[in-house]
């Protein structure tokens, strides 16, 4: 079982959410192009590799880094995908009904991935 220090936990809550406002108040200072690519920014990643460090040490803490360097690679793939599927979608079905067709596109995706990845 895999487990987060609560500061970890706290870290990624906090830097989670102001990348959330900040990209908001871009979006709506500047336009939406600007804010859609600051809300891109992997900053949940960045929060994970820097939190690893209290719940890791040594060589592990090398190993688990890389190890989610890697996932992080296949989630911003995917999470490129979504992003596109959803202008699509959202142009022709819609913005309620696109946007749930590519989150719903990007949960099955990330879940088939994963489930290839570790159970299989």
């Amino acid at each position: 079982m895999l487990s987060v220090s609560f500061i970890g936990i706290l870290l990624r809550f906090i830097l989670g959410g102001t990348a959330v406002a900040v990209a908001s108040l871009i979006a709506k200072r500047v336009g939406g192009v600007f804010g859609g690519i600051f809300a891109a920014f992997p900053v949940v990643f960045l929060a994970a590799l820097l939190t690893i460090r209290w719940d890791h040490s040594g060589y592990d803490l090398i190993r688990q880094s890389i190890v989610l360097s890697q996932g992080a690679l296949i989630g911003m793939a995917i999470n490129i995908v979504c992003a596109l599927a959803a202008g699509v979608l959202v142009a022709r079905q819609g913005w309620k009904r696109g946007l749930t067709l590519s989150v719903l596109g990007w949960f099955l995706v990330s879940f088939s991935i994963s489930y290839m990845v570790f159970i299989v």
